[in-house]
């Protein structure tokens, strides 16, 4: 792709515009990898105790960052408080929750679909795979693929009193060797060109695991590039990995970071592939009609509109749903818990939350915003959200107890929308004063935000009932 450092960075900026609305809203080529030989592949007899339903959970945008990188000081509350809603001061403490978790309920194995961490910092990726180890000696697997955040990333920074200094970052070969226990050492297949793979999760269940961040200019750039897109070798190689798993007669569940449909109808780019259509195109020819992304940082479900109804049995193309799960860095921090049924081929999606709550009590901790941090989390969102929308109208004709009104209509829809909940219980909200004001004629991107986090939908955001495609 040619991508000139001019087109670069109007992207980027759009992109941190379009992210910083959403808080008011709110915001390689590899050597060495080798393709397993399909030739010593064989279909397993597997036995009726070996097809039993297996609950696995799917995580994104954990944006850990190493306590050690900050000392809560100036510099380190101004970037927090700037930006687009990750609660960075508590990130060690929700990644030990979910370690916790993982202990206490046992999912056969956990995806996390990118943006491990917080700009990509070499000692947040150390801290990071340590408690996946943790997570694996329990007996629960882990699968990674990195995000736009993780790899080649000048903004890796530390933060000392008022100052952000620069601290190293990892390449794509160092993403192997560290990760290597969370899914390339278990690979059945991995592409040549990215830092794509294939590996078998469960009876009759493989997870195809793409790599579609582009990273290899961000030095040049001087920032992190946020698009993305499948290469057309990886597209190819994905046919070769399907094929793979079809020998086992396995259903395949696709996950990258990037987001294969439009989960926003705001006009906005940097968050669906940039070739979605290939890669839709690419995934329908294979079979694969369910992919799970992040990257948007929202919770929302979407189905592939041209494929028609599922239900439909006059439909010649599969509908393909993708499940961009909300970032586990940001408010309300949760993740998505999964079955598959091997039997029936069934897949079962729900949202649940981080019970931050419970990791300190049985840990006996004793800050109080950790065993109150439901509460202390939606109000810290819902403050800063309600904060950047009254800057956002400081301009405007509006009277002061309209403005406040409005602010208090975005911060609630905010609360809601980033949780995937707004689509059920928003018509309270829509009988306020303040959101009778935002339907109001104005220019703006901040009414037309407001008017896309309350549109109807018919599919629900956080639950979702799917029989995936046997190979």
């Amino acid at each position: 792709m040619n991508f000139s450092t001019d087109k670069a960075t109007t992207l980027y900026k759009k992109t941190v515009i379009f992210s910083s609305v959403l808080l008011l809203s709110l915001s390689l080529a590899l050597t060495g990898c080798k393709d397993t030989n399909s030739s010593n592949l064989s279909a397993p007899v597997l036995d009726q105790d070996d097809l039993q339903p297996v609950s696995f959970w799917v995580a994104t945008d954990t944006h850990f960052l190493d306590k050690n990188l900050q000392d809560g000081g100036q510099a380190f509350q101004t970037y927090v408080t700037g930006g687009d809603g990750k609660m960075l001061p508590y990130s060690d403490e929700m990644a030990e929750t979910l370690v916790y978790e993982a202990e206490q309920k046992k999912p056969e194995f956990i995806i996390l679909s990118g943006d491990l961490t917080n700009n990509g910092e070499r000692s947040s990726h150390q801290q990071l795979t340590e408690k996946l180890k943790r997570i694996e000696q329990q007996g629960t697997s882990v699968y990674v693929i990195p995000g736009n955040h993780d790899l080649f990333n000048p903004w890796a920074r530390s933060f000392s009193g008022d100052k952000q200094l620069l601290t190293d970052s990892i390449t794509d070969k160092d993403f192997v060797k560290m990760y290597a226990d969370f899914g390339y050492e278990e690979a059945v297949s991995r592409d040549k060109e990215s830092l794509s793979y294939i590996v078998k999760a469960a009876p009759n269940l493989w997870i195809l695991m793409l790599d579609s961040s582009q990273y290899l200019n961000n030095q040049k750039y001087g920032f992190p590039q946020t698009d993305g897109r499948i290469a057309a070798s990886t597209l190819s190689w994905i046919d070769e990995s399907v094929k793979l798993a079809a020998k086992e007669h396995a259903s395949v569940i696709t996950v990258m970071h990037h987001n294969l449909l439009d989960h926003t109808t705001m006009s906005v780019s940097g968050f669906k592939l940039n070739n979605s259509q290939e890669t839709i195109n690419a995934l329908r020819k294979n079979g694969l009609n369910l992919v799970l992304s992040g990257h948007i940082h929202l919770q929302d479900i979407q189905v592939d509109q041209a494929a028609g109804n599922q239900d439909s049995a006059s439909s010649e193309q599969t509908p393909i749903y993708d499940i961009a799960t909300s970032a586990m860095a940001v408010n309300p921090h949760q993740y998505g818990a999964m079955t598959f049924d091997p039997l029936s081929r069934t897949v079962n999606y729900k949202t649940e939350p981080l019970n931050v709550e419970v990791w300190a009590k049985a840990t006996g901790i004793t800050d109080h915003n950790l065993l109150n941090f439901k509460a202390y989390a939606e109000n810290i969102f819902a403050t800063n959200s309600y904060d950047k929308a009254i800057d956002s109208l400081k301009d405007s004709s509006y009277t002061e107890s309209e403005k406040e009104s409005m602010a208090k209509v975005m911060s609630k829809l905010n609360v809601r929308y980033f949780a995937g909940t707004t689509d059920t219980i928003s018509k309270d909200i829509k009988e306020l004063p303040g959101y009778k004001l935002w339907e109001e004629p104005q220019d703006g991107f901040l009414a037309g935000y407001v008017q896309s986090m309350a549109e109807d939908k018919a599919l629900s955001n956080v639950a979702l009932e799917v029989v995936l495609t046997k190979q």
